[in-house]
């Protein structure tokens, strides 16, 4: 029987300054486009006036790095020239609720920013997301049902409109918050459309071609419960591999590591938190081209055991980019 969650769809780097991030990961060697940040009056007749959250991403074919910041009402100052305004639309009876919604991720990702900046994001990918949200249910993990979002689809898709499906897991324990756990936003999204995917940018000067693992370090006691808890959400079991704990996905992997074998994974990584995502790795076509861009664009570069090279977090705004040697296509039968 087929897995309901299969894949990495996306994790999602949270920063004070989203102008400093293109920045960085125009070095990196991403292809960025200009944010978008949702609009609204702030009174009758006037002007739009961004709010909420903005966003962008580093898009591949079936998965993306998300970039984000928390806005305040009005805020026009901090947003990086050519960020798109989204003004809401909605009937008169439905706009509380939308906005209400908004400013609750908003308060979510202005509470991860105040623990560190960094990644404080994983979502997974699901070809069948109500079933994935029947299993968890089913299960015992608590999550606020599915959800679907509509957006504008980028020009050149076949339909002009994106539907975006999704549920978002809560904590545990009573008083836990809602759409966040310990680590950060955890959450389960349905397969990314090829045709409205394909239609974004996914050629990358970099090379890269997918998000293939995200890394989340927990304290060494912490180590046992939280792979029990990730190994229920994903409906598959975990493998050690050294200090960590190994859930392999289709291509792609969640690596678990203890704090006190952080190190081992990453040389001269500290997490500035715990847990904490740590880091986030992309395969790319041709390590050594990227080595040599990211050389070129001053970025200081380690080794990891596994030959893969990382910008460190203190060059990153608070996470490790991982790069890594895409492996080759399958031989065709």
């Amino acid at each position: 029987m087929g897995h309901d969650i299969v894949r990495l769809h996306h994790v999602g780097h949270i920063v004070d300054d989203l102008a400093q991030a293109l920045l960085l990961y125009e070095r990196l060697g991403f292809v960025v486009p200009p944010p978008s940040c949702p609009a609204m009056s702030l009174r009758e007749g006037a002007v739009p006036e961004p709010f909420g959250a903005a966003n962008t991403h580093a898009d591949f074919p079936r998965s993306f790095l998300e970039l984000a910041t928390c806005v305040e009402d009005g805020d026009t100052d901090r947003l990086p020239a050519g960020t798109r305004l989204v003004p809401l639309q909605a009937p008169a009876e439905l706009m509380p609720r939308l906005v209400q919604r908004i400013s609750e991720t908003t308060a979510n990702l202005a509470a991860c920013l105040n623990r560190f900046e960094g990644l404080h994001i994983l979502m997974f990918s699901s070809p069948d997301i109500d079933a994935a949200a029947a299993r968890l249910t089913a299960a015992g993990v608590r999550h606020g049902g599915v959800n679907t979002v509509r957006r504008a689809a980028p020009p050149g898709a076949a339909t002009p409109v994106e539907t975006v499906r999704y549920l978002e897991l809560d904590g545990d324990g009573p008083g836990a918050a809602q759409g966040s756990v310990a680590g950060g936003r955890v959450g389960v999204v349905a397969d990314l459309d090829p045709d409205v995917q394909g239609a974004r940018h996914l050629d990358h000067p970099n090379g890269a071609v997918g998000l293939v693992e995200a890394v989340l370090c927990v304290a060494d006691r912490e180590l046992a419960t939280v792979q029990q808890r990730y190994e229920t959400y994903l409906g598959r079991p975990s493998r050690p591999e050294g200090p960590a704990r190994i859930l392999d996905l289709d291509g792609a992997a969640l690596t678990l590591v203890p704090d006190s074998g952080l190190a081992t994974l990453l040389p001269g990584e500290r997490p500035p938190a715990l847990p904490a995502l740590v880091g986030c790795t992309v395969a790319v076509r041709d390590l050594a081209h990227t080595h040599a861009l990211l050389h070129r664009n001053g970025l200081p570069l380690r080794e990891a055991p596994s030959g893969d090279i990382f910008v460190p977090a203190d060059a990153a705004l608070g996470t490790a980019v991982v790069f890594r040697q895409a492996a080759p296509p399958a031989a065709a039968a």
